[in-house]
């Protein structure tokens, strides 16, 4: 029976793209590199290694210059602000409300941060920039979502516990994000960030991909914020972006357009969430993945 003229029908289901479902997502993000100079550059072994072995993208843009809108665009699916001395409340839809609504569970490791659940910026080389569920009022305003905020020490204790959480939002401090040199090599050239920042992904991020769990189940995301300022493309410059995980497809490469709007409504779908922002009309990524 058709239900009565003045009630709303429901909304439509969240729309999967033919995207599997996913039990463990991480998403990854290093800084301010420019793709075509990074993959397959000697300094880089590890993850370009990573990104040949698996699926990678060589027409995928950041949205904008600088860091912040990036990082809001990766979990709200709006740019929000590009001031990076915002120090406002995002009371906007977002990935931390959408995941805790579905009741899933999340944490953000993030390298350097003082203690569980904090709110504040720095020390250097934490920057609160380069966290964005600092700024959501779902976890600023709730305790409970606050301490999803850790140190990324916290990520070996729970790969050893096997309680990782369903969303996994990883970031290396300023140094190990290939954005400064480090204290004793002040000056460095740019091949030595990106050795930095493979040493760092080969230590860190080597342990969650052979975790037997992950393994069966999980997607490892790994994308830059934005590109050199000297690239404005599409707003923020081509960056490099790797896909990993069992339902990924291997030795696989993208020509297809993606910025990082896609990647969040990657994350929506394959945690099944509804999405938000520029997410829901982004062009979908289910080239990445084995169809059976």
């Amino acid at each position: 029976m058709n239900p009565p003229s003045d009630q709303a029908p429901p909304p439509p289901p969240p729309n999967y793209d033919g995207i599997p479902h996913i039990g463990h997502v991480a998403l990854v993000v290093f800084e301010n590199q420019q793709e075509d100079q990074i993959l397959k550059n000697p300094n880089m072994p590890w993850l370009t290694n990573l990104a040949l072995q698996n699926s990678y993208t060589s027409n995928y843009f950041a949205d904008v210059h600088p860091s912040l809108g990036n990082y809001f665009m990766l979990t709200t699916g709006q740019i929000i602000s590009n001031d990076l001395n915002f120090d406002g409340v995002v009371t906007d839809d977002n990935l931390v409300r959408q995941l805790v609504k579905a009741g899933k569970s999340w944490k953000a490791y993030e390298e350097i941060l003082p203690a569980p659940g904090y709110l504040g910026d720095g020390p250097l080389p934490y920057v609160k920039t380069h966290n964005p569920a600092a700024y959501f009022a779902d976890v600023r305003n709730e305790p409970a979502q606050a301490s999803n905020m850790v140190p990324l020490t916290q990520l070996q204790t729970d790969l050893d516990a096997g309680t990782l959480p369903e969303f996994m939002f990883i970031e290396p401090n300023q140094i190990n994000s290939t954005h400064d040199c480090p204290a004793d090599h002040q000056g460095c050239d740019n091949d030595y960030k990106l050795m930095v920042g493979d040493t760092w992904a080969q230590q860190n991020l080597g342990a969650l991909l052979n975790n037997p769990t992950f393994q069966q189940d999980g997607l490892l995301i790994i994308t830059w914020d934005e590109s050199w300022d000297s690239d404005s493309q599409h707003g923020g410059g081509g960056v490099l972006t790797i896909l990993v995980g069992p339902k990924v497809k291997t030795q696989y490469e993208s020509s297809t357009f993606y910025q990082h709007e896609s990647t969040l409504r990657l994350i929506c779908d394959a945690v099944r969430i509804p999405c938000m922002g520029n997410a829901t009309t982004a062009p979908a990524m289910t080239e990445f993945f084995n169809t059976q």
